[in-house]
């Protein structure tokens, strides 16, 4: 259903093989150029905005499209910090360190996940929701490795002389590259085998085990994925940012990352560029309007924005599309109606109608015509 959602905002022009090469191409071109000609403060935040995307990408990995909920993303986001910031200030390797900022929090991620999957039902969201909370104390307490409650910092990511560049055209360039990886990779999994798998098991686990798909084995999958992914951002946060503390691994950044996903479209990679975009940007944007009801505000446009697209933000092309298009048949009923409610039954997986969406009992088929033949006549000879 996820990978269904990606091909429903397309337009037809992009199915075209030298148009999505040609988009392919400018992407690069632009990633290449713009951190030379943009300031110091716009490279800083796209910078922020590539480090919490790829952080809301592996929590899409295993909401969006494996349909469990996690509320512990930033959890692993924080370890792969602080295991990047120890290894730094060791004197390790940085590719060492990258590697292992990714693999122990993705070794965690499996351990939590082997014990949590088989529960079923919600009872993985528990055990996430215990994440952040266990994670901020035990930060505190481990001082020789993460620093205390002061935190740690670890200054790597210069610019090295031979390229010329400022450190933050430096940064940059890093998020893109591995930041950019990690979008390729992910999109070729959820559209590939792993991908129908983990629609299969987020639609319906019955199903699934009848196909012989195992839930629990994709489920552990999808979370180990997630957590490697949150190890990436984690690195990642350490090369653009450089200190990182308790307050990293805090369960209210966990509750952003979530609304950030919801806000840029669940199952789909380019809504979680869109979800990082919301979570660096949206606290800006609400600072300069009212530093004093800052978190109301993020409420209440969240509240709106749900409301009118209960797709998220990626779900906006083909809003307008269906707009075109019931304006032009004159259909009745009202073309915003009648889009809205069709993105809140493509919003859960496997219903084609809101009916559907809400379990309401599929409108019974009149009964076919019968036809009786008429009654033999009697002929009198």
């Amino acid at each position: 259903m996820a990978a269904n959602t990606d091909l429903s905002n397309r337009s037809p022009l992009l199915e075209r093989p030298w148009v999505r090469w040609a988009v392919i191409g400018l992407v690069i071109v632009l990633m290449i150029v713009l951190p030379l000609m943009l300031p110091e403060f716009a490279n800083q935040t796209i910078a922020r905005i590539g480090v919490f995307a790829v952080a809301v990408l592996g929590l899409n990995v295993v909401m969006g499209y494996t349909g469990q909920v996690s509320l512990g993303q930033i959890f692993f986001v924080g370890v792969g910090a602080y295991v990047t910031a120890f290894g730094v200030n060791a004197d390790w390797n940085v590719v060492l360190v990258f590697v292992l900022a990714c693999l122990v929090p993705a070794v965690i991620g499996l351990v939590i996940a082997l014990a949590a999957a088989r529960l079923g039902g919600l009872a993985i969201a528990m055990v996430t929701i215990a994440l952040p909370i266990i994670g901020v104390p035990l930060a505190k307490r481990l001082s020789d490795f993460t620093g205390g409650s002061q935190g740690t910092s670890a200054r790597f990511s210069g610019a090295p002389e031979w390229t010329g560049l400022y450190d933050d055209q430096w940064q940059l360039y890093i998020v893109f590259l591995i930041g950019g990886i990690t979008f390729m990779l992910t999109r070729n999994l959820v559209r590939g085998k792993y991908g129908r798998a983990f629609a299969i098991v987020k639609g319906n686990e019955a199903v699934a085990g009848s196909l012989g798909v195992s839930p629990y084995r994709f489920k552990v999958l999808a979370f180990t994925i997630a957590s490697l992914i949150g190890g990436v951002s984690g690195f990642l946060y350490m090369v653009v940012i450089q200190y990182t503390s308790p307050e990293t691994l805090h369960f209210g950044h966990s509750i952003e990352l979530l609304a950030s996903m919801v806000i840029g479209g669940a199952g789909s990679i380019l809504g979680s560029l869109l979800g990082g975009v919301w979570y660096v940007l949206l606290p800006q944007v609400t600072n300069l309007i009212d530093p004093n009801i800052t978190a109301m505000l993020q409420g209440a446009i969240l509240l709106v924005v749900l409301f009118i697209l209960p797709g998220g933000l990626v779900s906006l092309p083909s809003l307008w599309r269906r707009r075109g298009r019931d304006a032009g048949s004159g259909r009745p009923g009202g073309p915003v109606g009648g889009a809205m409610k069709a993105d809140a039954a493509a919003s859960v997986a496997g219903s084609s109608t809101v009916g559907d969406a809400l379990g309401a009992p599929s409108t019974p088929s009149p009964p076919p015509p019968t036809t009786q033949s008429p009654p033999p006549s009697t002929t009198q000879s």
